[in-house]
């Protein structure tokens, strides 16, 4: 390979890389400035991990619902929070099959830790060590009132609220993240080749 296909290999790859950086960014900070949505919006086609040692959240509902991508709809399980508090956090989206590289991690760690003001998140799957306070499980998802601003569910369906929560352990695949406001402390956003993935 002579030297300007290679620099013309060097720039693709260059490239790459900072589009997969900017998705992940872009997937993890959607909906900033709408406020709190309850997974009203078109996801990308991939979930993310997430982990973190601890949540520590106040206000909270619990409820099912749909996350749409262009060819395919994902049921979620909606968690709402009006404040959260999440510690040694970290964030990964695989971009899979770029050509010429294969699989690329972006990945947004925060050991720091992170707290969010109105969120609401659809998740696929979570685990962990789970302490609900005050909890209503069976509430009509419809009158919920202790989570985010509009982060309610169908009428006549069921939902969970309590007055806060605790999860250590922390261990999560989801598909969307909304917040009105976003702090992550000592962030770090690193993209590679391969899948190295929070967990």
């Amino acid at each position: 390979m002579d030297e300007t296909t290679g620099g013309r290999t060097r720039w693709r790859v260059f490239g790459l890389v900072l589009v997969a950086g900017i998705f992940g960014v872009v997937l993890m900070f959607t909906g900033l400035s709408q406020g709190a949505i309850a997974a009203s919006f078109a996801v990308a086609g991939t979930s993310y991990k997430a982990s973190a040692d601890k949540l520590d959240a106040q206000g909270v509902v619990q409820y099912g619902s749909v996350d749409r991508s262009a060819d395919q709809a994902h049921p979620v399980l909606v968690n709402g929070f009006r404040k959260a508090e999440l510690s040694n956090f970290c964030q990964s989206i695989v971009v899979p099959e770029l050509p010429g590289i294969g699989d690329i991690t972006v990945k947004i760690a925060a050991p720091g830790g992170m707290s969010a003001n109105n969120l609401v998140l659809g998740i696929e799957e979570v685990t962990g060590d789970l302490t609900l306070n005050n909890v209503e499980i069976g509430r009509d998802a419809g009158t919920m009132d202790k989570g985010p601003s509009g982060a309610t569910g169908g009428a006549g369906t069921f939902g969970i609220q309590a007055d806060s929560t605790q999860i250590t352990g922390l261990r999560q695949t989801a598909w969307s993240t909304t917040a009105s406001t976003l702090k992550l402390n000592q962030v770090h956003i690193t993209a590679s080749a391969g899948r190295h993935e929070c967990f």
